[in-house]
């Protein structure tokens, strides 16, 4: 019984002795195919060569897809009693997989696509931001952080589909406009 508090006593002090470290940052170091995807960049915009994929041969009123998202890497590290915990964050848009129709590609489809890769990465700028805000601890990470990610992933998702509902895919001038305003004022706020 002595011998087993004795282990107990020592494990206790060692974890409260270690410090936890969170670094979160982003990269492009992946194991996505290079050639394959574009990283999210804000002095960059998409353009219609990246879109690779090829249009479904059937008739509809859906002009172009983007297909965009964002993931993220965690690992950790020890030096001495510090554990850093190393979440590495990325926004990709996807070429093979994003379209557009020969006869659609006109300015103003584009910029309609380009807010779906702008969600993309609003949504990791919010992940990103909930990461570093988190008690994140050496018992919890493992859970909190895919936790994390899976809250943020629904964001995007509802944030994509409300963009396209309101906008009616672009269709909708008005409501087109109002959500150009709304993305570039969220994209504004980020610090990156």
């Amino acid at each position: 019984m002595k011998f087993s508090l004795a282990i107990f006593l020592i494990f206790y002090c060692s974890t409260v002795k270690a410090q936890l470290h969170t670094n979160v940052y982003w990269t492009q170091q992946t194991e996505l195919a290079s050639q394959e995807v574009i990283y999210y960049n804000r002095n960059e915009k998409l353009s219609w060569a990246d879109f690779k994929g090829p249009p479904p041969v059937e008739k509809g009123s859906t002009a172009a897809i983007t297909m965009s998202g964002f993931g993220y890497k965690a690992s950790v590290t020890t030096a001495g009693e510090i554990l850093n915990v190393n979440v590495a964050v990325y926004c990709y848009f996807n070429k093979p997989q994003s379209w557009v129709k020969p006869d659609k590609k006109s300015a103003y489809i584009l910029n309609h696509e380009q807010h779906h890769f702008n969600i993309s990465f609003i949504a990791a700028s919010v992940f990103v931001s909930k990461i570093k805000n988190a008690a994140i601890s050496s018992s919890n990470y493992k859970t909190l952080i895919p936790s994390i990610y899976r809250e943020c992933l629904d964001y995007m998702n509802n944030l994509q589909n409300q963009y396209d509902e309101q906008t009616q895919n672009g269709r909708n001038f008005e409501k087109q406009e109002q959500w150009n305003n709304t993305l570039e004022k969220k994209l504004m706020a980020i610090s990156k």
